[in-house]
């Protein structure tokens, strides 16, 4: 199945300058994020270990799934969690017109407004599968959304890999101010809930901390 870096090369960072894939920090600190939930059982479990390390991250929802089970949503937001859009459906950029896109994104914008009783009104996008249009990115990054993408990619959703490759896909390739990825999602639910608690417990006890972006 493999068609997916680890470790995000440095000429796609360049290249694609306008997203962003890491920050430059000298302090420790790593930001996890999680995609496609709130899914029941496994966004709660992904709360739960977090908490065990006062750990925030973010969550790039999809909005059906919003809409669907609310009261994981509200507990995201409740445990100080930030929160980004996923699209609604979860659709594929490169297999869709630009239109159709955005009216996708924005729908999920009105979904996840309608749920989130926080104050924080940051507008941060991931596309699913990464795949997103040069015509889609720019007209979201002039309706004001942060474009977030990744420098490491756990590869929970890689059906063919072992829990073990999962946690050495992190401990790898994660440096200080390194965007993680993990999805809370069924499909990627055994190499995720074996590799996120290790990774929490590594870092943490090498003094790094995790912040939400």
């Amino acid at each position: 199945m493999k068609s997916y870096f680890p470790r995000t090369p440095r000429y796609i960072m360049r290249f694609f300058s306008k997203y962003t894939w890491r920050f430059l920090s000298d302090k420790k600190e790593i930001f996890l994020t999680f995609d496609d939930g709130p899914t029941p059982e496994i966004t709660d479990f992904i709360l739960a270990e977090l908490k065990k390390y006062n750990a925030k991250a973010t969550f790039f929802c999809i909005g059906k799934n919003v809409q669907n089970h609310p009261e994981i949503f509200g507990k995201i937001i409740t445990d100080g969690h930030t929160v980004g859009n996923h699209t609604q459906n979860h659709l594929k950029g490169w297999n869709t017109d630009t239109d159709s896109y955005i009216d996708n994104v924005l729908t999920c914008e009105k979904t996840i407004q309608q749920f989130n009783n926080s104050t924080i009104t940051q507008k941060l996008f991931r596309p699913p599968y990464g795949k997103i249009k040069k015509s889609q990115a720019a007209e979201l990054i002039k309706k004001g959304y942060k474009i977030i993408m990744w420098s490491v990619l756990s590869a929970d959703f890689d059906t063919t890999i072992s829990n073990e490759k999962c946690l050495e896909n992190v401990l790898k390739n994660t440096k200080s101010g390194s965007i993680i990825v993990f999805h809370d999602s069924v499909k990627a639910a055994e190499r995720m809930k074996y590799a996120l608690p290790k990774v929490l417990k590594y870092f943490s006890d090498k003094g790094f901390v995790f912040k939400a972006i």
